[in-house]
């Protein structure tokens, strides 16, 4: 395949004449050509916000009790009454000191941008380019570009045109797709009164949505030789998406059932801080063999069937398990997508892209973990933990049980199958470099040797908040999980090149070290703090987009703070910042483009004839 991958990131200037546009990273904003566009569009979200708070407590309701962040959807074509007079004459006030106070006119264009000439070139020819294909690649190693014929050829190849997926013709697959949405909303109207209000609301709400075909692309996996593409399907907007986002939010209340969840690397780090080794225990890892893929169907709702039995004591009452159960079944058989002007269904395992899939394989494996790992292996295993399909555990032998038998016991679970790291002292899990001195466990940072360290440029559209958001998180989790200071101090140094490599000065540096550095000695009390600012009903909005020339946040404090405040119902403002568009809305997109005579239908015409293939194993 003719692959490109820009990784010039190490020197922000094109050097040469050349363009580092896509060396940049997909991250990279461009500065819009008008400052404040939308003024307008963030003062009609404001003055919604406030008739409706102002409608809430006129009927005397409160949001609290109906509100599911996860299952919220706005209701359409509903308006709160309008504001009082005084309330209404505030807002207006606040809108014309906006404007007043923006640096630029509305109207007015000007000459200011983040790219250079060239790259500008660059990015309208990519854009418009056909021949190509632009997507991110697997393990966050930056931007590729890909030959758009071979890409598709290759995805056919790999993926497609094998046993896990099934070719199908358009009416074929809108028939289905037809079929999965009425035969989830029967099954909604069949148990809806086993379900709370707020979800109700959710399902009946985003029915009158638009709803589009999941679409199935690759991502190429450049670590790989030769280069591979990663399946991965986007859901996004489906009809199926909203139940499988009803069962994920369903699922983390089953999460307590499974012992071996671990929800990131810092959640390790506690776990293994304090624990006491006895002399010969060793490390290992695991990661499985495209475990979606792999966890069938039938497999996977017997266990969830054997888990509501078994653990029926530990479940609520109120959960819904017969339409759990039966969504599960639909949502898992019934994932169609598109690929270019193709159609397909995936006939095995875990229906990808959707919304519930992680959480699924965490608790259908977790429950083999349980009954069958855990219980036999509870001597050997001093810790053991899980990250979706990567497990790390720390092994001792004894007298009646076996490395052998544990590996084989992993594997006994359908068609899943692990590749299991040998017994060590020293082993790499998630971010982390793990390794025993002295029976206690160390931990440093790993990076993997291909990271690009594609950090924002101090050029791109971006408020300052997310480069001192960006070294303060970073500090924080080098501190947390550096055992010895020098690694600790090594990493930092490593970080500090890398943002001055990306043209950041170091002299901007240096202020957010400090204060990250403060944080980490106060860090008890800011976690005090952050909790008495967890954002409530009675926080107001504003939504703003950012531009470098545009109106600072603090002057738009002060002007709510001068005019609004007090007359809205709230008891604080919050100014959420949104981003321009950056390199990856312009430049990557899902669907393929037509070319006549060399659509995607038309290359597997030419690679089931190469193969000699008949179109009935492929076609239905």
């Amino acid at each position: 395949m003719k692959l490109a991958v820009h990784n010039l990131c190490r020197n922000h200037q094109p050097p040469n004449g050349t363009t580092n546009l896509l060396g940049l990273g997909l991250k990279y904003c461009i500065v819009p050509p008008k400052a404040n566009p939308n003024i307008t569009n963030s003062m009609k979200k404001l003055a919604y916000k406030v008739r409706t708070k102002q409608y809430l407590l006129d009927n005397n309701t409160s949001t609290r009790n109906d509100y599911i962040p996860q299952l919220y959807i706005k209701l359409k074509n509903w308006n709160p009454p309008p504001a009082s007079l005084v309330t209404k004459e505030r807002m207006t006030h606040f809108e014309k000191r906006l404007r007043e106070a923006s640096n630029i006119n509305n109207s007015q264009t000007y000459h200011f941008t983040s790219l250079t000439p060239l790259q500008k070139q660059t990015l309208h020819e990519f854009k418009q380019s056909k021949e190509f294909i632009i997507i991110p690649t697997d393990k966050n190693l930056g931007p590729a570009v890909l030959n758009r014929d071979d890409y598709i050829s290759q995805v056919l190849k790999e993926h497609l045109l094998t046993p896990t997926y099934l070719k199908l013709n358009s009416n074929t697959a809108s028939h289905r797709i037809l079929q999965t949405m009425n035969d989830l909303k029967n099954t909604f109207q069949n148990f809806r009164h086993l379900l709370t209000k707020p979800e109700i609301d959710f399902f009946t709400r985003s029915f009158k949505g638009s709803h589009r075909t999941p679409i199935f692309y690759g991502m190429p996996k450049v670590h790989k030789t030769p280069m591979q593409l990663r399946p991965v399907v986007s859901c996004v907007n489906s009809f199926p998406s909203i139940f499988s986002s009803w069962l994920d939010f369903r699922m983390k209340e089953l999460l307590h059932l499974i012992p071996s969840y671990i929800k990131n690397s810092t959640e390790l780090i506690r776990g293994l801080r304090n624990l006491n080794l006895p002399r010969g225990a060793k490390l290992f890892t695991a990661d499985a063999t495209s475990m979606y893929t792999n966890i069938d169907t039938t497999t996977g709702l017997q266990t969830f069937n054997c888990l509501f039995d078994r653990y029926k004591d530990r479940i609520p009452n109120s959960f819904p398990k017969e339409f759990f159960l039966e969504t599960l079944r639909i949502v898992m058989n019934n994932n169609i997508f598109s690929f270019g002007d193709t159609y397909w269904q995936q006939l095995q395992g875990t229906a990808m892209g959707t919304p519930a899939a992680p959480l699924y394989s965490i608790i259908t494996y977790g429950y083999h973990e349980n009954t069958q790992i855990l219980n036999t292996y509870q001597r050997n295993l001093i810790y053991y933990k899980r990250y979706i399909d990567d497990i790390f555990g720390v092994w001792i032998d004894s007298p009646n049980t076996t490395w052998e038998d544990f590996k084989e016991t992993l594997n006994q679970f359908g068609q899943l199958r692990w590749n299991i790291e040998d017994r060590t002292t020293s082993t790499n899990f998630l971010d982390l470099h793990i390794s025993i001195n002295n029976d206690k466990i160390e931990t440093k940072t790993f990076q993997k040797p291909l990271n690009l360290y594609l950090y924002i440029p101090p050029t791109s559209a971006h408020p300052s908040s997310c480069f001192k958001g960006l070294i303060t998180g970073e500090i924080i989790r080098y501190w947390s999980q550096n055992t010895k200071t020098q690694d600790f101090i090594h990493i930092t140094q490593l970080f500090i090149q890398r943002l001055i490599q990306r043209g950041h000065r170091i002299t901007d540096i240096i202020p957010i070290l400090r204060s990250a550095a403060a944080t980490i000695d106060n860090i008890q009390g800011d976690r005090q703090r952050t909790q008495s600012k967890i954002p409530t009903e009675d926080t107001l909005y504003i939504h703003w987009q950012y531009h470098p020339l545009d109106i600072k946040k603090l002057v738009i404090h002060e002007l709510y703070n001068s005019t609004l405040k007090g007359h809205d119902n709230f008891q604080k403002m919050l100014i959420a910042m949104s981003r321009p568009p950056n390199l990856r809305d312009i430049l990557c997109r899902t669907n393929i483009p037509n070319l006549p005579g060399r659509n995607t239908s038309d290359i597997l015409d030419n690679i089931t004839k190469d193969q000699d293939l008949q179109p009935s194993n492929h076609l239905h």
